[in-house]
């Protein structure tokens, strides 16, 4: 029963994960300018459509959409010469900046190192180029509560050898500041979505890949393996070691049952976690302070938990009704630090919606679960205790409802 529980959560999850992935390659270009090639990317909703004249001359078309809640202020799109991977320094960026009459100013600009810096990002005089690309007939488009796009002609040098549009290194940001009136965007939020704007992405058959497209998989598989193993099966564990073991039902199984889910669920979590520290070590772009102090908290203690297996006290020990106090008041406040662990892990990836549903979904089940046990309990001890007089004429409960 439990290993068929738990497959049918690793299958819910990975179709999630399975059509979260189909849905970025999905795409349904707007298309004012005959834009005939269109390809979903990983962050922000973003979209790229373009046309092919030669291997040196492309039109552009990306698009972001927008809504009353999340309007940016600029979009911005580039290439980066860069022959190994994309990244914000040495992109040759187009931006559009949304003016106060609601159309966008669209402006050519140079990312250098003084810009990750801080220095005040400019656009380049109308009457300079890029050294290596020549970028013309920019135009940008809104329409309120729809989209944002910038449309451009790129022609690449051909001489310097520095793009290749089989593997064009190309990057995309949003931002919500800017300086209108100076077309100076400011700093762009940090979260993951923004960070890992880039890709190297072939022209020619629509496929793409990036630094972030490989984390992405990597951090899908930490918060399944997370969720299910440290947010499902021990709280399920505990279900059944507060409701099997005594009152109100007595199973000879429970304790193997009990260990199993979170033995399972340990190992589960884990690996998971240790997803997490290597993921934390390669990006060194973001931290997640909060996020990782109480995933150490999590592992540390849920091992402490784990630990008992071999190390609890004997149940003729005079010590051991003080031990399993320590032992279920950890594991009670484990639950809500894991719980609130995983909440805050899904604000951080902002995957699709499902994600945060079907999590609820299973709290909403298990709360349920609890719940009616914890009901069937009291009904049968009072049950029990009305039916029980003793010689006296008073009435002596039969049993105690679990307090662990």
């Amino acid at each position: 029963m439990y290993w068929r529980a738990l497959i049918l959560i690793l299958t819910l999850f990975s179709s999630l994960s399975t059509t979260a992935h189909k849905r970025t390659n999905i795409c349904t270009p707007i298309n004012p300018m005959n834009i005939t090639e269109c390809k979903k990317l990983l962050t922000l909703g973003a979209e790229l459509g373009w046309n092919i004249h030669n291997n040196t001359h492309i039109d552009i078309l990306f698009t972001v959409p927008i809504s009353t809640e999340d309007t940016p202020k600029w979009v911005a799109w580039g290439v980066n010469p860069r022959r190994k991977r994309p990244r914000m320094i040495g992109t040759r960026a187009i931006i559009a900046i949304s003016q106060a009459n609601g159309t966008l100013k669209v402006s050519r600009y140079n990312i250098t190192s003084d810009t990750k810096l801080g220095c005040r990002l400019q656009p380049l005089q109308p009457s300079k180029e890029f050294e290596d690309v020549v970028v013309q007939n920019m135009t940008g488009d809104v329409i309120p509560n729809r989209y944002m796009s910038i449309f451009a002609t790129l022609i690449l040098r051909p001489d310097l050898a520095a793009y290749d549009i089989a593997r064009l290194n190309h990057v995309w940001q949003v931002g919500y500041e800017a300086d209108e009136v100076a077309l100076e965007p400011k700093m762009h939020p940090t979260a993951l979505q923004n960070v890992d704007s880039t890709e190297t992405t072939n022209l020619f058959n629509r496929k793409g890949i990036s630094i972030g497209h490989r984390r992405h998989h990597l951090r899908m598989v930490h918060g399944i393996l997370n969720v299910v193993g440290w947010g499902t099966l021990l709280p399920f564990g505990v279900i059944i070691a507060r409701y099997c073991r005594r009152y109100p039902f007595h199973c000879t199984q429970w304790f193997f049952s009990h260990v199993s889910c979170q033995i399972v669920g340990y190992i589960l979590g884990t690996i998971g976690w240790a997803i997490g520290i290597w993921l934390g070590h390669a990006s060194k772009e973001y931290h997640f302070h909060t996020h990782n102090i109480l995933a150490m908290f999590i592992f540390a203690f849920t091992t402490l938990q784990m630990i008992a297996l071999r190390l609890r006290p004997t149940p003729t020990d005079d010590y051991r009704k003080y031990w399993d106090m320590y032992h279920h008041f950890l594991g009670y406040a484990l639950l809500a630090v894991i719980i609130l662990n995983i909440f805050h892990g899904i604000a951080i990836l902002k995957p699709d919606k499902t994600w945060l549903w079907a999590y609820i979904g299973i709290l909403a089940v298990l709360a349920s679960i609890t719940l009616c046990l914890e009901i069937y309990t009291w009904c049968k001890f009072m049950k029990s205790k009305m039916k029980i007089p003793n010689t006296s004429g008073d009435v002596q409960p039969s049993s105690q409802p679990p307090t662990s």
